[in-house]
């Protein structure tokens, strides 16, 4: 007997470029559906129509496990120095984890921070650790890290072509500078599903030929990993306030001059310039307040100056300040200033960058 095999081909026109292309599929066919085809044979003997023959073929499409980590906004977290993980103003960075998988599956997460020198993605090299690490994932409906709302430290049966938000929260140092950057890591592992409520297992992966026995069930599963596990990394960069400051004083009045080249003797009037600057580049300094105690030295608070404005210095004497002491700072008159046993304090409030304000305050000399 002599078997024949022939391939029935449709008619149409196929390109060598879509013979050639790569599918895109997203999670697919539910891993455990059974895909029955059925087949049926028509014929006819001397003319006449046969019964016709029928078969079909059923297997249980196999487990598919990918995924995708992606940080989400595409440019550096800007925080502060001193900023920290909690409320109301938690420093974290935002990433999204796809389940590309083609059924429910869970992930394990964890953060890893960047090696000192390495390139991180937006804002340079890393030049600092960020401390108290932790990992969350988004519970609520508020968008944004919320330290009483997102409490979950894994990924719960994530379904099918679903993502899930994740956020590394931590504590910035003090003491950095603008502009310095600090990159972390997340990567997702992907652990069994169907657990409800924790953290699954490995996948057991089959190497062998592919598992059908006939029947659709669980045992004829194989699970295939594109990837076990993924990354992306994101950075907090830095935002600071580069704040200086200068004092410097004059001799306004004294009992025997008056205001004419006036020394500094007993019964002198002396005016002190606190100058803040805020450097160019900075974040703004906001809520800027000055403390100067001078309780312990031999003067005296003087609230009513005996001349009115600030006086013009002689340049012979040059302790002048480069600094603008000239009482234009928006915080810089007398009336912004409070005084309690010795204590003189004022308020300057926020600080622009490129910015410096001055406060004024008179003393005499014991």
């Amino acid at each position: 007997m002599t078997s024949k095999l022939k391939l029935l081909v449709a008619t149409g026109t196929v390109t060598a470029a879509m013979l050639g292309a790569n599918p895109a599929f997203a999670a697919g066919t539910t891993a455990g559906d059974a895909i029955t085809n059925n087949v049926t044979v028509n014929y006819q003997v001397g003319g006449v129509s046969q019964t016709a023959e029928t078969d079909s073929d059923t297997f249980t499409v196999d487990r598919k496990l990918d995924l995708t980590v992606s940080e989400a906004n595409g440019a550096a977290q800007s925080v502060t120095p001193g900023q920290t993980a909690g409320a109301p103003n938690p420093a974290f960075l935002t990433y999204t984890v796809t389940n590309d998988s083609n059924d429910v599956v869970d992930f394990e997460l964890s953060a890893t921070q960047q090696t000192t020198g390495a390139a991180t993605p937006f804002s340079g090299t890393d030049d600092f650790d960020v401390t108290g690490l932790l990992i969350f994932v988004e519970s609520g409906a508020t968008p944004g890290y919320q330290p009483a709302e997102d409490t979950a430290t894994f990924i719960d049966e994530l379904a099918e072509d679903a993502n899930a938000t994740v956020y590394i929260v931590g504590d910035i140092p003090l003491g950095l500078a603008t502009g310095d950057a600090a990159g972390i890591t997340l990567t997702a592992t992907i652990k069994e599903g169907a657990t409800g409520g924790s953290l699954g297992g490995d996948y057991t992966v089959n190497a062998g030929a592919n598992t059908e026995d006939g029947t659709v069930n669980a045992a004829n599963i194989d699970n295939v990993y594109v990837n076990a596990s993924a990354s992306d990394t994101d950075n907090f960069v830095i935002s600071a306030a580069n704040v200086s400051v200068v004092k410097s004083s004059s001799v306004l009045w004294d009992p025997v001059n008056g205001s004419t080249n006036p020394k500094s003797i007993p019964g002198a009037v002396i005016e002190y310039c606190i100058a803040v600057t805020n450097a160019t580049g900075s974040a703004t300094a906001t809520s800027v307040s000055i403390s100067d105690d001078i309780s312990a030295l031999d003067l005296s608070f003087y609230a009513t100056a005996p001349v009115t404005g600030p006086a013009t210095i002689p340049a012979a004497n040059g302790v002048r300040s480069a600094l603008a002491c000239d009482g234009t700072g928006t915080n810089a008159d007398a009336g912004t200033l409070s005084e309690s046993s010795g204590v003189i304090t004022g308020d300057l409030g926020d600080v622009a960058a490129g910015v410096t304000e001055t406060l004024l305050f008179r003393a005499t000399v014991d």
